[in-house]
């Protein structure tokens, strides 16, 4: 079975918001991998990756994306490297993979230059180029819909996802 839809893409691409929409829209529950690592760790991300380090991230990540995908029937946001476990990437080989293509000027503006997120503390509009450029042909290997999101409102996003997915 396994979820109607599985969103990645880079961050500030959308995922969480745009997810939450085509939740809706399909009437199915809606499924944040991140959110899964926070519970499953009892702090956040930013704290995760200071406190125990990146790669002890990764492995709760691996860990929530392959229960996800086994459980999940709704919509489901996988964190922006999620993809880069080759596990992961084998696991969503059958999966309804939606790519939500983000340009780097929207990412910035989405994301913010002075955010929380761990792998953009020094110089983060440099270190978010070197991220979507470094994980772009993954995810566009990986998808089934690419759904790109610049200068676009949600809802228009998901009504291009539904006939993407139909």
């Amino acid at each position: 079975m396994g979820p109607r839809a599985v969103l990645i893409g880079a961050p500030g691409s959308g995922k969480s918001t745009v997810g939450r929409l085509l939740a809706e829209r399909l009437g199915v529950a809606f499924r944040d991998t991140d959110a899964d690592v926070e519970a499953a760790a009892g702090k956040p991300v930013s704290d995760i990756f200071v406190e125990d380090g990146e790669e002890r991230f990764r492995e709760l990540e691996a860990e929530a994306v392959r229960r996800a995908l086994a459980e999940h029937d709704g919509v489901l946001s996988l964190g922006g490297g999620a993809v880069l476990d080759e596990a992961t990437r084998g696991l969503l080989a059958g999966h309804r993979v939606v790519y939500l293509e983000v340009g780097l000027a929207q990412a910035v503006t989405r994301v913010g230059l002075g955010s929380a997120r761990p792998l953009l503390v020094f110089n983060p509009r440099s270190q978010l180029k070197k991220l979507m450029d470094a994980r772009r042909p993954v995810y566009e290997a990986l998808a089934a819909v690419t759904v790109a999101t610049d200068e676009r409102e949600p809802a228009e996003v998901v009504d291009e996802i539904v006939k993407g997915l139909a």
